[in-house]
């Protein structure tokens, strides 16, 4: 007679739950990424109140690497250009800058505004 070899048992895996679990970890992940972007736009925002006499009015990409900076400096505002090639104060408004002055704001154009753009383009 021949003796078996005993035979290891494999667990039985539960697909399903696994399935779950791993679809819960990666939107636990995705929740903490937008909830880090989150935060990091809205401390970026604050404005510090108090010892801080530099900080920027405005800002405007002119191309991937070249911006425009509005910089407000002991009450003068400063419009300086950055790019590969350095800082470069383009103009510096002079007088003071009135306490309660805010940004004209500019509409943004609705979607389809910029739709109608992009067809006349071709």
């Amino acid at each position: 007679m021949l003796a078996r070899a005993p035979t290891a048992s494999v667990p039985d895996i539960n697909v399903a739950g696994e399935m779950v679990r791993v679809m819960l970890s990666l939107g636990a992940i995705v929740a903490l990424i937008f909830a880090a972007g989150w935060l990091t736009r809205r401390l970026q925002s604050r404005q510090f109140i108090g010892g801080r006499r530099l900080r920027c009015i405005e800002s405007m990409a002119i191309s991937a690497r070249e911006r425009v900076l509005l910089i407000e400096a002991d009450g003068k505002r400063v419009l300086v250009g950055v790019g590969a090639g350095g800082v470069r104060a383009l103009h510096v408004y002079e007088g003071s800058v009135p306490v309660g002055e805010a940004p004209a704001s500019v509409a943004a154009p609705s979607f389809a505004e910029l739709l109608g753009r992009l067809g006349r383009k071709s």
